[in-house]
């Protein structure tokens, strides 16, 4: 059987099979219920089957036969792959606006740094940054794309590792010119800067846990200044507050540029959480999307 021609009495058929009402179906479609009723009959004439069980006047009691119910499944998984195909067809390439769901530390740390290449290499591609440290829905807010923080599994989305990371302690030039630090136990009597932004993520390295691989157990963990931004936390440590325990991805840019200093390399903490790049599998296609995703990966490798 050759693919109907009738797409529009088969999206009647299908609401008004949904909505059980001829009346609600016209609603939804914004047309009259005798236009759906008759785009209905179009369909069962060309099918050569009724759709909906009749009663002896005729009349539709908007009660689907079983052939019907079985066929409605299939018929609205074709919708969604034809709305899917020509939203495909209508970007065409990667261009339009693409919407990004990160933390706001990334986007400062990490994201906006280098952003200024992609849309140079992409100039049609307008970028909109949605920052947010909670998670958002992808298809109620229309995220094309974002990256998270995690072990690597959110219902609904596929993640592509993005970078690993280890976590460390950091400060600034002058407090390691005035208090130079040879072992850890000296963190004793220094003021600690916590990451509050991670307290939801149960498997972050604590300093507690930094502090028990590096041997010491002396050191009131509790105690110093607890900031709930990533990006404000290694900002309070180069203005010398203290001792930030930094996440290497968002750290790198400031230890290059000499705004913080990494205390005991010796001592390696990797995290057991990573960068993922986050999407819906079924826009994975997307020129955009394909373009963004591919940009990422290449900037975490260089």
């Amino acid at each position: 059987m050759k693919l109907p021609v009738h797409l529009n009495a088969l999206r009647a058929f299908e609401a008004s099979a949904r909505h059980q009402s001829f009346s609600a179906a016209a609603a939804e479609l914004h047309v009259t219920p005798a236009a759906v009723g008759q785009l209905v009959r179009t369909l069962e004439d060309w099918l050569g089957t009724p759709l909906f069980l009749r009663n002896a006047s005729g009349k539709a009691r908007l009660i689907a036969t079983e052939a019907a119910e079985q066929a409605l499944p299939d018929i609205r998984a074709g919708f969604d792959r034809l709305a899917l195909g020509m939203e495909l067809l209508k970007e065409g390439s990667a261009s339009g606006v693409l919407t990004v769901t990160v933390s706001p530390a990334f986007a400062a740390k990490w994201l906006l740094p280098r952003i200024d290449r992609f849309q140079s290499a992409w100039p049609d591609t307008d970028v909109r940054l949605d920052t947010s440290l909670k998670a958002v829905d992808f298809v109620a807010q229309r995220i094309d794309i974002g990256v998270r923080y995690g072990i690597g599994s959110w219902p609904g989305l596929t993640a592509v590792k993005l970078m690993e990371e280890e976590v460390y302690p950091v400060c600034s030039p002058k407090l390691l010119r005035e208090h130079p630090f040879s072992r850890p136990e000296d963190l004793a009597l220094e003021t600690l800067i916590h990451d509050l932004s991670m307290d939801s993520q149960a498997a972050f390295p604590s300093w507690e846990a930094w502090l028990r691989k590096a041997g010491v157990s002396a050191v009131a963990v509790q105690r110093g200044l607890k900031i709930n931004n990533s990006a404000a936390v290694l900002q309070a440590a180069a203005e010398g507050h203290g001792i930030a325990l930094a996440r290497s991805v968002m750290a790198r840019d400031d230890l290059s540029s000499g705004r913080l200093v990494r205390l005991f390399p010796e001592i390696s903490f990797p995290s057991p959480l990573a960068y993922f790049v986050v999407y819906r599998q079924e826009c994975s296609t997307k020129p955009k999307l394909v373009a963004f995703r591919d940009w990422l990966i290449n900037e975490a490798m260089n």
